[in-house]
């Protein structure tokens, strides 16, 4: 009977650190979940240094604007892990450079998987109000995943509705990719690290939408996939943008 007594007294025990150990995987998930996707938006622009350092090309600029990516996330990183210093402060951003730039890093990992990437320019001098880094980490999402998932022919649109920014990634469809396609160089290293993948990706880019009071929708069809990006545009007093 003593035995009995003992188990059942030690019951609560064990509960309360089933409870206890329960929590503490969960904060350890979470805080796994955030270095992946540090590491993710590391992982982006590191590519396109690659990539253009390959190329020959001398596209200074990219490259410039993939270190600085690659900074960013670094110190992101870095944040999460020891505490670091503040996220960058927002600011008047003109977002037609931004979204040049960040199509200029990624035409030529376009053209290696046999893609077209077209930017047509439809807002005028559209300022937003945001934080440059991540603004520019959700663009390079959008387009990064419409290369390796969609078809080959990518056009990258922005537009003004209302007092809001529409900037739209459209592709043409798998179908419509092809088949030798797949035995490219560049195909084959995204197939595999695509076994280290998370789907870090577009959920990034709706933390930033989210984040800076806009919007992020993706519709898939047979003929291919629409991602837009819906960001309040800057009042006109706003203009002294960086």
């Amino acid at each position: 009977m003593m035995d009995l007594a003992n188990t059942a007294a030690g019951w609560p025990l064990a509960a309360s650190m089933a409870v206890v150990l329960t929590a503490q995987g969960l904060r350890a998930g979470r805080r796994r979940y955030a270095l992946n996707e540090a590491l993710h938006e590391l992982r982006r622009p590191l590519q396109a240094i690659a990539l253009a350092s390959g190329t020959g090309t001398g596209e200074a600029r990219g490259v410039d604007g993939s270190v600085e990516l690659a900074a960013t996330a670094l110190e992101r990183l870095d944040r999460e892990i020891n505490g670091g210093p503040a996220a960058a402060a927002r600011g008047a951003v003109r977002f037609q450079p931004l979204l040049q730039a960040s199509v200029g890093r990624w035409r030529a990992r376009a053209a290696m998987g046999g893609s077209s990437l077209e930017l047509r320019w439809r807002a005028g001098a559209a300022v937003v109000i945001g934080e440059r880094s991540g603004l520019s980490q959700a663009l390079d999402n959008l387009i990064v995943n419409a290369i390796e998932h969609g078809g080959p022919s990518i056009v990258v649109e922005a537009r003004r509705r209302g007092g809001r920014l529409r900037v739209s990634v459209a592709d043409s469809g798998r179908a419509s990719r092809p088949e030798s396609r797949r035995e490219n160089p560049a195909e084959v290293i995204a197939r595999l690290s695509g076994r280290r993948r998370h789907g870090h990706g577009l959920p990034v880019v709706r933390q930033v939408a989210a984040a800076h009071g806009g919007r992020f929708v993706l519709r898939r069809s047979e003929q291919g996939s629409l991602a837009v990006l819906e960001l309040p545009l800057a009042a006109d007093g706003a203009r002294q943008a960086a």
